[in-house]
């Protein structure tokens, strides 16, 4: 069933169009992927969709009653904490156990056949609220904030208090828990970190709804979508499958595209050869022959496609000037602390040269903190590094406070490097997209890519032998992203990079150093070894976990048995006692069980918890029914 339909969609601004003839439809199950260069128009076409922005021509049809979500239609309370403020994503339900406590005091107080009416009232909000999640909303909010990276302690701070990031976190979690039929989602995975982000990827792989997510991260839309839609040269193109499938189906169709267009003028050319040969042969005959040649090149020409050109890309080389010693960077017991809190410890690093060296870890751990200390931007707590011998570092620093706001983009790079002339400094710009009067742009008015441009160019003019980058594909789009890595694979310096881009890390990755629980553990391989590595790490401290809860089992066994054997009727009936209560606490304890750290963050779990709440009722009266037995039969073990 198609949730959305667009059709010959077309959006102009002033003299330029931003797309024309944009068709496709959403199903239900859909899970698109919404690719192509920034400035393409994606987040327009998402304000259309909304219907917050206007179009020229064409249709966009909702199907009736659908609910839909994006971050932008999200506003937070200021005044509430962080849970709160996502909490209000479920105001109905909260609603719903005001009715409900209300009816409860009715019952409390009225009698006759009000009461009767007020009972089944009751009955209906209770089956209502269960069927809506009213057991489970609070567990999934926690489990939600706790997934995308928020500490157990965050969630009672102000929203107001929080940054711009945390808040776009905020903004998110109420999103995914909407329960919207179409969400609508514009580069989700900024501010998060690895894990974060793989949360992320199983929570939208299960999601039963469908969506649409703008992402220039190729590894996490491999992950969760199932369609891919692009958005290029002013057209839209749809194909079944994720971000790679759809760039292999892409390739296909252009390289026919291509063979096509090329043989046909191939033919239009062998005719016009016959056209002419025909005409200076001058006969009738040979007049009426050439012009229907000429009729023939006609329909060649109407079938003509020329492929799409590509758009213009970033072409770009790192080079090292100098050729440094073997030892790049070697740091001993490095560590750094901020008052009381330690961020990291015992960092021993040894960089060699030629090394592709990716430092992860969670965000806020210390990975920016540690490149910035090695570049010399802070003092360490403790420790010792050593930069080594002619060794040259170009820093990539993610807040770009390299950057001169006030200088145009020519200044920027004229200024650093004053022995260009103007000429290979307006060339080298150019090679990065910046042309004409857009090297006059003052950097502070730049995108967010713009300026990530910039700081490139500038680290690759500088000839430096040892490149420290600090997440230097954010704000880029795939395009760009690629031609850094391509640059990136032929460069022979060596190089300490952060990032959360899986797919560069899979591409380029020597090693990777993960920093866990303030100390940094070794891996070699790119991305995906890390992740067998780590699965292994934590199947053996499972299976280890596992023998000690048997030897715990049996032991506790044994011992519940000696104490059977001593007073086995009386510790039956206590038993059952107990289970009564617990059971009678369940329907409210079962929120705080679930919302429990170890719990909270594996989604399934919490889950699988709250269908245990159906039964309640029933295991209790089954449960009377056993402790009448059993206090039957210590009475008589007591009188006999």
């Amino acid at each position: 069933m198609a949730l959305l339909a667009v059709n010959n969609l077309k959006k102009s601004f002033v003299v330029r169009t931003l797309f024309e003839n944009v068709s496709f439809e959403i199903d239900t199950n859909d899970h698109v992927g919404f690719i192509g260069r920034n400035g393409t128009g994606k987040t327009t076409l998402f304000k259309i969709l909304l219907g917050l922005e206007e179009y020229d021509e064409g249709s966009v049809y909702r199907n009736k009653g659908i609910k839909m979500a994006s971050m932008e239609q999200t506003v937070l309370s200021s005044n509430s904490t962080l849970y709160e403020s996502v909490l209000e994503v479920f105001n109905p339900l909260m609603q719903l156990e005001n009715e409900i406590e209300s009816i409860n005091t009715r019952i409390e107080n009225d009698s006759g056949d009000n009461l009767e009416k007020l009972v089944d009232k009751q009955q209906r909000l209770h089956e209502r609220y269960e069927r809506e999640g009213g057991l489970i909303y609070k567990s999934i909010t926690r489990s939600t904030l706790l997934g995308l990276g928020f500490l157990e302690n965050e969630l009672s701070q102000p929203l107001s208090t929080m940054s711009g990031g945390q808040q776009n976190k905020a903004q998110l979690a109420k999103l995914l828990l909407s329960g919207s039929e179409l969400l609508l989602l514009d580069e989700p995975t900024n501010h998060l970190d690895i894990n974060s982000v793989e949360w992320l990827e199983e929570f939208l792989k299960s999601y039963k709804g469908a969506y649409i997510v703008i992402s220039h991260d190729r590894y996490f839309l491999d992950k969760v979508t199932n369609k891919t839609m692009e958005l290029s040269n002013g057209h839209i193109s749809v194909s079944n499958g994720n971000y790679s499938r759809h760039m292999e189906l892409k390739e296909s169709e252009n390289e026919v595209l291509r063979r096509k267009y090329l043989n046909t003028q191939k033919e239009i050319r062998r005719i016009y050869g016959i056209v002419e040969q025909q005409r200076r042969w001058g006969q009738a005959h040979n007049f009426v022959t050439a012009e229907a040649k000429l009729k023939q090149i006609e329909r060649l020409k109407s079938t003509l496609v020329e492929p799409e050109k590509e758009e213009s890309s970033i072409h770009f080389a790192f080079k090292a000037d100098a050729v440094g010693g073997n030892d790049v960077l070697l740091t001993k017991g490095l560590s750094k602390n901020y008052g009381e809190k330690n961020l990291f410890k015992n960092a021993d690093i040894h960089i060699r040269k030629g090394e592709r060296v990716f430092l992860l870890g969670a965000n806020g751990c210390g990975k920016t903190t540690l490149l910035k200390i090695i570049t010399n931007k802070e003092h360490p707590s403790g420790g010792t590094y050593t930069i080594g011998s002619k060794v040259k570092i170009g820093f990539y620093d993610q807040t770009m406070s390299g950057l001169n706001g006030s200088n145009t983009a020519l200044d920027e790079i004229w200024n650093e490097y004053p022995h260009l002339s103007q000429t290979e400094v307006r060339s080298a710009l150019a090679s990065f997209l910046f042309r004409g009067d857009d090297v006059l742009k003052n950097v502070e008015m730049l995108s967010g890519g713009e300026k990530a441009r910039i700081q490139l160019l500038k680290i690759m003019l500088s000839g430096s032998n040892f490149l420290v980058l600090d997440e230097p594909t954010n704000h880029l789009d795939i395009a760009s992203r690629e031609a850094l890595e391509s640059a990136l694979e032929e460069y022979d310096g060596s190089m300490l990079v952060v990032t959360h881009d899986r797919y560069l890390i899979n591409r380029i990755a020597d090693r990777i150093l993960s920093m866990e629980n303030g100390e940094i553990v070794e891996y070699i391989g790119g991305y995906d070894e890390y992740q067998e590595a780590r699965n292994a790490e934590n199947n053996n401290n499972q299976e280890i976990v596992s023998e000690e809860k048997t030897e715990k089992s049996n032991d506790y066994k044994m011992r519940k048995e000696k104490r059977s054997a001593i007073n086995k009727a009386s510790g039956e009936v206590k038993r059952i006692e107990q289970k009564i209560s617990n059971a009678e606490q369940e329907l409210e304890n079962i929120e705080k069980e679930m919302a429990k750290p170890e719990v909270a963050i594996d989604y399934k779990k919490v889950a699988e918890l709250s269908k245990n709440a159906e039964d309640i009722k029933e295991t209790i009266s089954s449960l009377y029914e056993e402790w009448e037995k059993a206090s039957e039969l210590l009475e008589e073990l007591e009188n006999s």
